[in-house]
């Protein structure tokens, strides 16, 4: 019997303590995606890209165990969001606004053609509506801020401004790249009040400014 590998233990880009802000080192990693835009609780491809999703990770999942004896716990679903204006975040929280990646992560020993077997097996009988729309993408965030946020999606919008306004300015950095969600709850069968998430946002050192003469 193999052991299973469970990454939220064994990445430390995982975890994230509750009510403050952790700056971390996230590795690079690999991921399934698909993109999306508007308010995830009514775009019809929201749901659409979860259905596509599992079934190609569970794929994979279950041929790593079998074909190379590398057995592991399918990762939480991530998703990456952004907008033209970040205020769609936080103050004005206009979800209309908002584009999307949804993320699933897969071991570094997936490679192409275990992926490309995966998504003809997971759309042989019932083909999921966007299974043509999932690729395999490494994603680079490098230095990140995280925290944990328990409870509803909604109830995100002062953490976020914390995080963006006061956090991360202070610590002279300056984000980079895409508000990053760790699904550590399934959002699906959850109560919103008890739904844990990470927040995570990439940053990189502030320029320092340039000095006179």
């Amino acid at each position: 019997m193999t052991d299973k590998i469970d990454f939220r233990k064994s990445i430390d880009a995982y975890r994230a303590p509750r009510g403050r802000f952790r700056i971390v080192d996230v590795p690079d990693l690999r991921y399934l995606m698909v993109d999306g835009h508007g308010d995830p609780n009514t775009s019809p491809a929201f749901t659409t890209a979860v259905e596509a999703l599992y079934p190609v990770a569970y794929k994979l999942k279950f041929a790593s165990k079998r074909d190379l004896g590398r057995d592991y716990v399918v990762p939480p679903l991530e998703g990456l969001w952004w907008a033209d204006d970040m205020a769609a975040f936080t103050t004005s929280r206009d979800k209309s606004q908002w584009n999307w990646s949804l993320l699933l992560m897969v071991p570094d020993w997936i490679d192409r053609a275990m992926f490309d077997t995966a998504v003809a097996q997971a759309g042989a009988k019932t083909k999921p509506v966007r299974l043509d729309d999932i690729r395999l993408e490494p994603l680079s965030e490098g230095r990140c801020v995280q925290t944990l946020h328990v409870g509803s999606f909604d109830d995100e919008a002062a953490v976020l401004a914390d995080l963006h306004d006061e956090f991360i300015p202070a610590q002279g950095l300056r984000m980079t790249g895409r508000h990053h969600e760790i699904y550590l709850s399934d959002f699906r069968r959850v109560a919103p009040d008890r739904r844990r998430t990470i927040l995570r946002q990439p940053v990189t050192a502030e320029a320092a400014p340039s000095k006179p003469g």
